[in-house]
């Protein structure tokens, strides 16, 4: 639900900011007072394509935001496009819409303050408002939502993804047959490359460890000379070898002694006796390990050698198939299990033939009942739709869902045919429509305009209200091409569609206009030598006097008529029903 809407700077709005409620809501005005002026301003703040001309005259740049807050009926699949895009808010129930346009004709858009491309952002605001106007938002005139709007209405949407999970197996299933199925010359030059690489690999029988320990000794090798002077060294220093002096080991061992025999003269002083006799035994143990490693330097070319090539062996291996011996490993693996598949492709195939066959007819089961379902709901929509346009006062207008399915070779198995199918079935959805007696039905989105277009539309969106989760719907003069009596049912169907949805309408209609929950009026002034467009909200006096005025009088009688519509509305949705007027 739009909750607010500021805009700035926007050909003749200078500075307006809206906060709106759920219900019905109506703008009126006088003709060029600005009223579809704003519904330009949120057609642009859904995505349209933005204008230089947009800009107000005098001012660098033209902003316009809208805070809407987050339906239940669209809380997942919105959720879910702003994760994918990382455009989620600070509160996951509110969303803020943001769009600036420039003098030059460059704009930006953003959503929760955060810029992104086009695409994303009419994908964005498609789910929250649907405007009835000169606008690609109109869903229900894309064939592409038909199908979903009677899957909407038919409660089909949990079957209809049941079935989808069988299809992505099959896609899934089908990849891995038409890889088996590769041209011969190009699948034997593959397998000549699989089993050279796992040859490889296995004749080089790499370890995980084995590179750090050949690095260590290699290390050795390459440094014998200096490592044998360095242990020597520290062998003598332990041992006393270095000169007259004793060695640490004789020092620690005769400390050990003289304290032992303090221990038995002052007990208190045991603790350190033990501590050196401690610290001997490990200069006796250091200066043995250290003699034998120093025994065990030696500097063997041949050994060097044979390391240095080995590790050449190791890194040619890395170079080629990872950075790690771990990923060469793992190379060998995926390549030799790739190997067995094609070695064994053609029993591969014939298993995966089976199981292709057993899921096409599984998905043909599932797609038949779904169908069935469609085509009873389309019948059911068909006959309600025809009553709404007959209270419209369209009574020979025609209407049809058409639900219709193609063969194909490759399709999934229905009885004794084989159909076209997706994620969403075997059935194509259209709705097809003929405004007047005597013509063909034909697509919805080319049969009519104006007033006829404004009334089939609403007639759908009575129809389809619990179908149709979009929760802001803008009606901008609906109006157009209909009377005084069609304008009191028009208002009394759009207020009903205000049960589930926030409706706006622009209208020059007094007898819709009278069943507004709230009712704005726009209007045009003068100030400081510019024109600037204005919008109050109206108490039920300014009601009154609004419609008395697109009555097209001020008079007594004019505001006795405006009263009269004010209560006939009012009475009407408190019985929530309107007899025929």
């Amino acid at each position: 639900m739009l909750q607010e809407l500021r805009i700035k700077n926007f050909a003749i709005i200078d500075e307006l900011e809206l906060s709106l409620r759920g219900g019905f809501l109506v703008v009126t005005g006088e003709t060029g007072a600005g009223k579809s002026i704003i519904v330009d301003a949120v057609n642009l703040l859904l995505g349209e394509r933005s204008d230089a001309t947009f800009v107000r005259g005098g001012t660098e740049r033209a902003t316009i935001e809208g805070i809407f807050a987050v339906a239940p009926s669209i809380r997942d699949e919105l959720h879910a496009v702003l994760r994918e895009h990382e455009l989620e808010g600070d509160t996951p129930d509110e969303v803020i819409l943001s769009r600036e346009v420039r003098s030059n004709g460059r704009s930006q858009a953003r959503v929760n303050g955060m810029t992104c491309n086009l695409t994303v952002y009419r994908e964005v605001g498609g789910l929250l408002v649907d405007i009835h106007g000169q606008s690609e938002h109109l869903s229900l005139l894309r064939p592409a939502q038909h199908l979903f709007l009677l899957d909407r209405y038919a409660d089909l949407e949990a079957p209809r993804h049941e079935l989808q999970t069988h299809v992505q197996a099959l896609r899934q299933l089908r990849g891995e047959i038409d890889e088996l199925l590769t041209d011969e010359a190009a699948l034997a030059r593959r397998i000549d490359m699989l089993q050279y690489q796992v040859q490889e690999i296995e004749s080089a029988d790499p370890t995980p460890d084995e590179e750090a320990e050949l690095q260590q000794e290699r290390n050795r090798l390459v440094n014998a000379e200096k490592i044998a002077e360095l242990a020597t060294e520290a062998q003598y220093a332990l041992t006393g070898e270095l000169g007259e002096n004793a060695g640490v080991e004789d020092l620690l061992g005769q400390a050990a002694l003289v304290l032992s025999r303090l221990a038995r003269l002052d007990p208190s002083v045991e603790v350190h006796a033990q501590l050196a006799e401690m610290l001997s035994v490990q200069a006796e143990e250091l200066a043995s390990t250290i003699r034998n490693y120093r025994d065990d330097i030696e500097y063997d070319p041949r050994r060097l050698d044979i390391i240095e090539e080995r590790l050449e062996v190791l890194n040619r291996l890395k170079r080629k198939y990872g950075g790690t011996i771990e990923a060469v490993l793992e190379h060998a693996a995926h390549a030799q299990a790739e190997l067995d598949r094609i070695s064994h492709s053609e029993e591969r195939l014939a298993e995966l033939r089976e199981q292709e066959e057993a899921l096409l007819r599984h998905i043909g089961e599932r797609a038949i009942k779904i169908s069935e379902i469609r085509q009873r709901a389309g019948t059911q929509l068909t006959q309600a739709i025809v009553k709404e346009l007959a209270d419209l006062k369209m009574e020979n207008a025609r209407f049809e869902v058409r639900v219709e399915q193609h063969d194909d070779p490759d399709g999934c198995f229905v009885g004794e045919r084989r159909l076209a199918f997706s994620n969403t079935g075997i059935d194509q959805v259209e709705f097809y429509m003929a405004a007047n007696v005597g013509e063909p039905l034909r697509p919805i989105a080319k049969v009519a305009s104006g007033g006829e277009t404004a009334r089939i539309m609403l007639a759908l969106k009575s129809v389809l209200v619990y179908a149709d989760p979009i929760p802001t719907l803008i009606f901008d003069e609906i109006d157009q091409g209909i009377g005084g009596r069609l304008g009191t049912i028009v208002g009394h169907k759009l207020w009903r569609l205000s049960d589930n949805h926030q409706v706006l309408c622009v209208t020059h209609l007094a007898q819709l206009a009278g069943f507004g929950d709230d009712h704005y009026r726009v209007s045009k002034h003068i100030e400081g030598k510019r024109t600037v467009t204005r919008v109050q909200h109206l108490d039920d006096q300014g009601r009154v006097d609004e419609l008395a005025e697109m009555l097209g009088a001020e008079t007594t009688s004019a505001r006795q008529s405006a009263y009269d519509i004010l209560m006939l509305a009012r009475r009407s949705k408190e019985g929530r029903h309107l007899e025929t007027v």
